[in-house]
């Protein structure tokens, strides 16, 4: 992000993040710079902003949860700093990729960070000529593409591999998190099941997603087909083509499925979990209640709290 004072490189942070859902509060001045709190959902770090004649950086040094670093990174597209240096660390493949095979299952969920709407997980299994194809077709991180060319590129997809789709519908969701208490488990269920859907028709000896949690926690969540198999976990695992694909199919199954509950209730339900989808929630809340509140909304999210008072 281009900027010459801390100030302008703190709204800039503000213009990316704040439309993703992200909360922004306790900014403060500190020695060279500006220091706040960032948020999203249950996960907080603290970011910092230093001005000096070499220019102005962002430090996530103290973003100590490696799940949120990992979404401001994607939402940012930018490299971590290295607090107390103006060296900037530029990102790098994980060293991992190179050693998985050309066949493996690629997993990757949508939804996990929208107050309204589901949680949709999805897996696709890719050979090396289905990989080169998918390359070609132009699939990447569907962080990085617009909901148009997800919703063109989906259907590709699935004509090209075998695939499958978890959607936890609102409802749904939300008894599982009443009794799991813990959405990292609740992601590692989804993702098991998505690994177990595959593997009914297609041998595959190798699983790759993106790390969320413990390491363990899919592994545990597997039944009899998913226990042999190798399973990797690595931070920006979407450089990998398959769970590039998946992550297409998720968010594409996402988007439809939250369409499908705007034309039902007839209101228009954000994304994320900002400013703007309080003022949603309010509406619905008003116009439905709050039992119907369930159906639509992952209620544990601290909007719930918000729009309820």
């Amino acid at each position: 992000m281009n900027a010459k004072t801390k100030y302008e490189y703190l709204e800039n942070f503000k213009g990316l993040l704040l439309p993703k859902g992200f909360t922004i509060t306790d900014i403060k001045e500190i020695n060279y710079g500006l220091q706040f709190t960032i948020k999203m959902n249950q996960l907080s770090g603290l970011v910092r902003i230093y001005e000096s004649k070499k220019g102005v950086r962002h430090d996530f040094s103290q973003v100590k949860s490696s799940e949120l670093l990992n979404m401001l990174e994607n939402h940012l597209h930018i490299s971590t700093q290295v607090s107390g240096k103006d060296k900037e660390i530029p990102k790098k493949e994980n060293t991992g990729m190179s050693r998985l095979p050309d066949e493996l299952i690629g997993t990757d969920e949508s939804g996990k960070g929208d107050y309204f709407g589901p949680l949709v997980i999805a897996g696709v299994l890719v050979s090396k000529s289905s990989a080169d194809i998918l390359k070609e077709l132009g699939i990447t991180d569907s962080k990085k593409m617009s909901d148009k060319t997800i919703f063109e590129l989906a259907p590709k997809i699935k004509e090209l591999c075998t695939y499958a789709i978890v959607p936890i519908g609102n409802q749904k969701y939300n008894e599982l998190y009443n009794k799991i208490q813990n959405l990292n488990r609740l992601l590692a269920w989804g993702h098991a099941r998505v690994i177990e859907n595959i593997l009914t028709t297609h041998n595959c000896e190798t699983v790759l997603s993106d790390q969320f949690g413990d390491e363990t926690l899919i592994q545990k969540a597997l039944l009899e087909k998913g226990k042999n198999i190798k399973l990797y976990q690595m931070p920006r695992a979407e450089q990998n083509i398959a769970v590039a694909a998946a992550s297409v199919l998720a968010r594409n199954e996402y988007v439809m499925r939250l369409s499908q509950i705007e034309r039902q209730y007839k209101l228009k339900l954000p994304k994320g979990a900002s400013t703007a989808t309080q003022n949603s929630a309010k509406a619905f809340l008003k116009q439905y209640g709050k039992d119907e509140l369930l159906n639509v909304a992952k209620l544990h999210f601290k909007t719930t709290q918000q729009i309820l008072g």
